[in-house]
């Protein structure tokens, strides 16, 4: 390794969340700040909430809905294609 090219590494380098958790790493920085750590994240701590300002997650549910009611009406391709073959018959034969 080339002399005086690599940054000091320490040790013990205190980290400080806002939420007032602390913990030591190692790191090149003297002094680490967060804004969120995994003692106050939502997905770790299990409070994470979804925010639907504009009612996005309404409208996917009511489309998915509205497709499984949609699906219930609709047949098969063979099935109409028989039915259709059927009535044809029915026809010809009146």
């Amino acid at each position: 390794m080339k002399k005086d090219i690599h940054p000091k590494y320490n040790k013990n380098v205190k980290v400080t969340c806002t939420c007032g958790f602390n913990f030591k790493v190692g790191s090149t920085i003297d002094k680490l700040d967060l804004e969120i750590c995994s003692q106050c994240h939502p997905f770790y701590t299990g409070k994470q909430k979804l925010i639907d300002d504009s009612g996005v997650i309404d409208k996917y549910k009511k489309r998915i809905s509205d497709q499984a009611e949609i699906a219930k009406d609709k047949i098969g391709k063979k099935a109409k294609k028989a039915r259709q073959i059927s009535n044809k018959k029915e026809k010809s034969e009146k």
